[in-house]
C-alpha cells in the first residue's frame, strides 16, 4: 500500500499515537521522514521505539520547507498550528496533507461511527464500543495509532472513533465523513489555538460536512443552532430519552445526555432496546470523566481529570450536588475561557483546594494555591470525613506543573491510591 512511498510524518510526539503511525508507514515500505520540533533528547522514549526501521530519517528541533516538496504526502500530527508555514508550502506545492483517523477511514472498507463535541465524547464512544462487542476502538484514544488498527479489521463490523477537532481537520483534507456521524455539544474550549468559535465549529463540523444521503447525524440540543446553518437531516438527542435506571454508574445530567447520543448511535446501527439497556446496565465511568475512584475511610473520590473548561468543572460539581460535602481541587493553565460558570458554581462546594497556574489566578480567590499535586491532595483529605466527596477536576489545561494531561491524570491516580 505504502510501498516506496515518499512519506513526511509532521510531528512524533511521547503519546504513542506519531510512533505507532510512523512504525506502520515504515513496515509498510514507506521512505519516511519524521520531522519534529522537539529535540532528540526529548524524543528519546519515541525515537527508541523506531530504532529498528532503517527508512526513517530523522529532521529534529526544527522543520525544513524542503521536507514539505515532492512528497507522495504529509502525516500532520495533531494540534499544528493553523495557517502553518509549511503545511502552507506543501500544499502549494501539490502535496497532500492526511492525518490519521482520516486515512484510517478511507483506507479500512468497514463504516465508522463517529463522535465530537466539546465535552462528553470521551464517554459516548466509550459507551457505543462497549455495547458493540465487534468493534474497533480509535481516534483519540490514549496510546492508539489509528494506522495500526488497519491490522486489526478482519472480523470486525464498525469502527468507534471519538474524534476532536484537530482529528476532523484530517476529515476536510480528505473531504470525507463517518457513516454515522455523533456532535454531543459545542462550548468554549481551545481558543489559545482557535482565533473565534466559528473557527473552532468548522473543524468540528468535518464529522458531518461530508456525509452521503443515507448516513446519520445525532446532534445534542444545544449544537442545533449551529448545525441546523449547514443540513437539515438530523436526529436530536435530549435529555430524557434513556432512563436512569438504564445507566446506572453514569451521574449527572450532562451523562443523561451522553447516554441519548449513544442510544441513537446505536439504534441506527441497528440495535434493539433490549440489546442497548443490558449493555448500559454494565458500563462504568470512563477514567478520567467523572469517575468514582476508590473510598477512603467513608470519603468517595471523582476523579474527573479531563474536565479541563470551567464548564466541565461546573458540570461535575452540579452532578455531585447532593452527594455530601464536596471538597474540590481545580485549576491549571488559562485556555482564555469564560470562568463565570465555574465561579458560580464553586458556591456549592465546601471546601477549594487550589493547583497553580495562570487560570487558577483568573478566579481570584483566597486560597493559596498548591505548587505540587500532592500537597494539593494532602490538603483534601485532611478536611475530608466520612460520607464526604473529594472531586479531582481541574478545569483548566495541563501546562506548566504537568507534563500533559495524561501525566497530571496519572500523578492523581497514583497520589489517590497511596492512601
Amino acid at each position: 500500500m505504502f510501498d516506496g512511498k515518499k512519506i513526511t510524518v509532521m510531528g512524533l510526539g511521547l503519546l504513542g499515537r506519531g510512533v505507532g503511525d510512523t512504525a506502520y508507514l515504515a513496515e509498510q515500505g514507506a521512505d519516511v521522514l519524521v520531522t519534529d520540533l522537539k529535540s532528540k533528547e526529548e524524543l528519546s522514549e519515541s525515537l527508541e521505539k523506531l530504532q529498528e526501521f532503517s527508512n526513517i530519517e530523522y529532521v529534529l528541533g526544527e522543520h525544513r520547507l524542503s521536507d514539505f516538496e515532492d512528497r507522495d504526502f504529509i502525516l500532520k500530527g495533531n494540534g499544528v498550528p493553523l495557517n502553518n508555514t509549511y503545511i502552507e508550502h506543501a500544499q502549494k506545492n501539490g502535496v497532500e496533507i492526511v492525518m490519521s483517523g482520516a486515512l484510517f477511514h478511507t483506507l479500512s472498507d468497514i463504516p465508522m461511527i463517529g463522535v465530537t463535541g466539546t465535552r462528553g465524547k470521551s464517554t459516548v464512544t466509550e459507551l457505543i464500543h462497549h455495547t458493540l462487542k465487534r468493534s474497533i476502538l480509535g481516534g483519540n484514544i490514549r496510546g492508539v495509532s489509528n494506522l495500526q488498527l488497519l491490522k486489526e479489521v478482519e472480523g470486525k463490523d464498525v469502527a468507534v472513533f471519538e474524534l476532536d477537532s484537530w482529528q476532523l481537520q484530517g476529515f476536510g483534507y480528505q473531504k470525507t465523513s463517518p457513516h454515522i456521524a455523533v456532535f454531543t455539544n459545542f462550548m468554549e474550549d481551545h481558543l489559545n489555538y482557535y482565533p473565534d468559535m466559528d473557527t473552532y465549529f468548522m473543524d468540528k463540523a468535518q464529522i458531518f460536512l461530508h456525509q452521503k444521503d443515507n448516513d446519520v447525524l445525532i446532534i445534542g440540543e444545544d449544537v442545533e443552532d449551529r448545525v441546523k446553518k449547514h443540513t437539515s437531516r438530523y436526529v436530536v438527542a435530549r435529555e430524557g430519552v434513556v432512563p436512569p435506571s438504564w445507566h446506572p454508574n453514569l451521574v449527572g445530567a450532562h451523562n443523561a445526555r451522553n447516554a441519548a447520543c449513544a442510544y441513537y448511535a446505536l439504534k441506527a446501527h441497528g440495535l434493539s432496546d433490549a440489546e442497548i439497556k443490558e449493555s448500559f446496565e454494565s458500563f462504568t465511568a470512563v477514567p478520567g470523566r467523572l469517575e468514582c475512584l476508590k473510598e477512603v475511610n467513608g470519603v468517595k473520590v471523582f476523579n474527573d481529570n479531563n474536565a479541563t473548561t470551567p464548564t466541565a468543572t461546573a458540570a461535575g460539581i452540579k452532578a455531585l450536588k447532593g452527594s455530601g460535602k464536596i471538597i474540590a481541587i481545580i485549576g491549571g493553565a488559562d485556555k482564555g475561557l469564560d470562568t463565570t460558570p465555574l465561579t458560580e458554581t464553586l458556591k456549592d462546594v465546601d471546601h477549594v483546594v487550589l493547583l497553580a497556574g495562570t487560570g487558577t489566578k483568573r478566579l481570584d480567590r483566597e486560597e493559596k494555591a498548591h505548587e505540587s499535586l500532592a500537597s494539593a491532595v494532602g490538603e483534601a483529605f485532611s478536611v475530608a470525613g466520612e460520607g464526604d466527596v473529594i472531586l479531582f477536576s481541574p478545569g483548566f489545561a495541563s501546562f506548566g506543573m504537568f507534563v500533559n494531561e495524561y501525566d497530571r491524570n496519572d500523578q492523581f491516580v497514583s497520589l489517590v491510591h497511596e492512601r
